[in-house]
């Protein structure tokens, strides 16, 4: 592979560890789908995870402002699914930290850890394995900048967006490959269903 993976490599990588799968999939917010993603299953194999993290942090490198301020950036996920992907790009970028919002469950909204929020003025890259909906993303960057942060650019392994999924304009926004995945908004609209064929449910 290159320094930086083609599209074409990372869809092989994902292909050859079954993180990408063919068939007809619901998602939790109704959509029906040909493809589902899940880059945990990539990432659990070390070479693979250090290929595509190395690559996103040379595509963040060559954005000269963002270069700028490595020695003081902080590196910011969604647990649990950015953590491998924020890690790896943190230290092959040898960024100043790392961190990480959770939830309780579902229903509550993300959170730092007690004692743990930004400065006022702290230069954030937001990281995560995928952005699809969108929806992890825009509570993680609403969630920082309340806390005084500055939100400098977003990075994800996989770009895969839906019908629904939000534009972060005019942040600089890295990924290393885009699924232009075909989506129906419910049963009704679907080729799939209408032709029968077997629907699985996935959980994000």
């Amino acid at each position: 592979m290159h320094l930086v993976p083609s599209q074409d490599d990372v869809v092989t990588v994902f292909q050859e560890t079954g993180a990408l799968r063919q068939g007809h999939f619901e998602y939790p917010n109704g959509l029906h789908s040909n493809e589902y993603l899940q880059v945990a299953l990539a990432m659990r194999y070390f070479q693979y995870a250090k290929t595509l993290s190395v690559g996103l942090s040379r595509l963040l490198r060559a954005n000269p402002e963002i270069r700028a301020m490595i020695p003081e950036l902080s590196i910011v996920a969604p647990a649990t699914g950015g953590l491998p992907v924020a890690y790896g790009v943190s230290e092959a970028l040898r960024a100043a930290q790392v961190y990480w919002a959770e939830r309780e469950n579902e229903n509550e909204p993300l959170r730092f850890r007690q004692y743990l929020k930004q400065m006022p003025g702290e230069k954030v890259l937001l990281v995560d394995d995928i952005l699809r909906s969108g929806r992890r993303l825009t509570e993680l960057k609403t969630l920082v900048e309340s806390n005084g942060a500055e939100v400098v650019g977003l990075a994800v392994v996989i770009y895969q967006p839906n019908p629904k999924t939000p534009s972060f304009d005019p942040l600089p926004f890295y990924y290393l490959a885009k699924l232009d995945t075909h989506y129906a908004i419910d049963a009704s609209s679907c080729d799939l269903c209408k032709r029968g064929v077997p629907l699985e449910q996935v959980w994000i």
